[in-house]
Order: structure tokens, then sequence, then C-alpha cells
């Protein structure tokens, strides 16, 4: 029987299915409806679900579905796999554990770093005897071009381009796409320097919904060789979850 991974971030629900550690089907929300979870529900003999989320709220289709299959709701006990050592374990949020949790299944005898690269950015790293300490925020990309038009009078909202390799702009828009994609790039490779210089071997993952564009912009950085694009790894740090707690 398959299992349902359901991820509720900022900005997407993201539900997925697995055949044991095989991901199988993806499907993205906004909001989920009855017709929509049956309609996935029917594709499949889905017998268990995981769910994880970052909104604080329950929503009206988790009764729904626990009608239908057995529903775990993914906390921080159930991450048994990490030694979690952060300072407030009970504010952690659940997308950046479920991400350590991933990425420990994938790569267990090396150190790694986790860049989650959504509506904010997360530099989260757990090392190869599972230590987790913590990690770092910061606004995602299109919330810095977003903030710029917002917090400014004059200035234009400018769409992200991955084809953008200039270190300067020579207008208004270049300028504010040099500012924000090199000034994020410079970020990524400052914090990836810094776990380097703790880690022999470190494995780079990039995960979320701006992961591929992060991998375009790193393709010709000196770290190229370390990265990893991983953009289902949250799910898959949940079904790592689920899967001990049947096992």
């Amino acid at each position: 029987m398959a299992q349902l991974v359901i991820d509720i971030g900022n900005t997407l629900i993201k539900a997925a299915i697995f055949d044991g550690q095989e991901l199988i089907d993806v499907q993205y929300y906004h909001q989920v409806t009855h017709v929509e979870l049956q309609v996935l529900l029917s594709r499949y003999p889905v017998a268990n679900a995981i769910i994880s989320t970052v909104r604080g709220s329950t929503e009206a289709w988790f009764g729904i579905l626990e009608q239908q299959v057995k529903v775990l709701y993914f906390n921080r006990s159930m991450a048994q796999d990490i030694q979690n050592h952060y300072g407030t374990p009970q504010t952690l949020g659940l997308d950046r554990l479920a991400a350590v949790l991933g990425a420990r299944r994938l790569f267990p005898a090396d150190d790694n770093l986790v860049i989650d690269a959504g509506t904010c950015i997360t530099y989260d790293g757990v090392d190869a005897g599972a230590n987790y300490y913590g990690g770092s925020i910061s606004p995602g990309l299109n919330m810095r071009y977003k903030a710029l038009q917002h917090y400014t009078a004059v200035l234009p909202l400018v769409e992200a381009d991955p084809g953008f390799t200039d270190y300067y702009g020579n207008n208004t828009v270049n300028a504010i796409r040099s500012g924000v994609q090199n000034g994020l790039l410079y970020e990524v490779e400052g914090f990836i320097r810094s776990y380097k210089q703790q880690a022999r071997h470190l494995n780079i993952i990039l995960t979320g919904g701006d992961s591929v564009f992060l991998d375009t912009v790193l393709k010709n950085s000196i770290f190229a060789g370390y990265i990893k694009l991983e953009p289902y790894l949250v799910l898959k740090g949940l079904n790592a979850a689920i899967q001990e707690r049947n096992d």
C-alpha cells in the first residue's frame, strides 16, 4: 500500500504519493478541496498519511482524510534519527526539521547543509553524527523583490531572471536584479563557505520552490561539484518519518 505525504507550506500545499521510498506522484495546490482530495485518493491505494504544516491552523479536509486512512501529524518527537540540540526545539519549524531528516536519510554518512529556497530561505546543517545545532532564516528571492517595491516610492516590482549574470546593472531594473540576485548569491556562497570550514566533506542540498534558480546561479561557483538538487527533500523526510513509525 502507498503512503500519502502532505507538506503544507507558506505558499503551496504539496501532496506526494510514495511506494516505500520511491516517489511516484506529486501534486501542488493553493488550497485543497474535498473533490481534489478524493481524486488523489482514487488514484492510489493509500493506507497511511502524514501531514506537516507551518500554518498553525487546522484545515477542514483533515477530518475527511482521517475518515478514510490512518493519519499521522508530523511533530518534533518523530524525527528520532536527529540529535536535536536547538535551544528552543518547540519553535523549530517542522519544514526545517523534515528537511534535515530527509538529508540524513539520503546521505547518512555525510555532513549536509540544506538550503531550502522557498518563501524564506533557510540554512540548516546536520552532521555525519546526526547532530543538528541550528540554522539561519533570511528573506526569499521573491520576498526581496517585493520588499523593494513595497517599501519605496518609485522602484518597480521586478521579476527574477536566472539569465542575469552581470555584477552590476546599467538601468534601474537590472540594478535591482544585481542587488537582489547577486546579493542572494553572495549570501549563499558565504554560508556554504562557513559550513565547509567545519566539515571535511559537505553535501550542499538545494530544495524548495526556488531551488532550480539557485542551482542555475551557482553552476559556475567553486561549490558546484558539491551541490545536490533535491526539490522534494521535505517530502522525503516526512516519508522517512512515517516509514519509521510504521516499521
